[in-house]
């Protein structure tokens, strides 16, 4: 069974619409394999070239100072490309962020991601829990998951809650343990079997059965006829 690989993301930006002019300002992502960070990350600051909205300030607390140093996306768009690679995406509220990635992609002549190599958490978990407080930090409350350190939002914190929350939302982490031992299971079956070449007995075994034993166990296996696979 081929290793599946995600990469779990998130974006802040300067607004709500690309084509007003907003700009992302920061994009943070991880790495899944079967379901199990890896610890390979994509974390980036991006300058927008704009300034920052107070009202964008007040949700992520990232400043014009902030990102005065920091490279603008083109610089990081290859290098952003080259990480997520042909994986599965995993986003919450995939649209937004997909829109915005789209936007910053055309304006450098790579991309579009399409939606159908995206997974949206938060479409799975409206099918899940319909009509429930299904933001992130709902879900957070609804699994038990800590995002106290969440007092603002930020890409990369964001990822590795949604990535739990991820888990959660595909069946918990023993359902990852579950197909990670049944991965580790066909791995060594299909070896052994690659591998295996029957030997024959050059005589048959000897037996320590008398030769009453063995009339008794036929006389067994004959009342049982119709009614087992010997018989059959």
């Amino acid at each position: 069974m081929a290793d599946k690989r995600e990469i779990v993301m998130d974006t802040e930006t300067t607004g709500l619409e690309p084509k007003d002019g907003h700009r992302i300002v920061e994009i943070g992502a991880i790495e899944l394999l079967n379901h199990v960070p890896t610890g390979n990350v994509f974390h980036e600051y991006i300058n927008p070239r704009r300034p920052m909205p107070a009202e964008a300030f007040a949700v992520h607390g990232i400043s014009d100072g902030d990102l005065a140093d920091k490279p603008p996306f083109e610089d990081l768009a290859q290098k952003f490309m080259d990480f997520i690679g042909d994986a599965v995406l995993v986003i919450h509220n995939a649209p937004f962020d997909v829109k915005f990635l789209n936007f910053e992609l055309g304006r450098t002549g790579l991309g579009p991601i399409l939606m159908d190599r995206v997974t949206d958490t938060l479409q799975i978990a409206r099918e899940k829990f319909p009509g429930a407080q299904n933001s992130l930090d709902g879900l957070c409350r609804r699994f038990s998951l800590d995002n106290s350190k969440r007092v603002k939002h930020g890409a990369l914190l964001d990822s590795e809650i949604l990535a739990d929350v991820y888990l959660e939302l595909c069946g918990g982490r023993q359902s990852a343990l579950i197909l990670d031992a049944q991965q580790g299971k066909t791995e060594k079956r299909e070896q052994v079997d690659a591998n295996y070449t029957a030997k024959q007995r050059p005589q048959p075994r000897l037996t320590n059965l008398s030769d009453d034993d063995l009339t008794k166990h036929a006389a067994f296996i004959a009342k049982m006829k119709g009614e087992n696979l010997w018989g059959v």
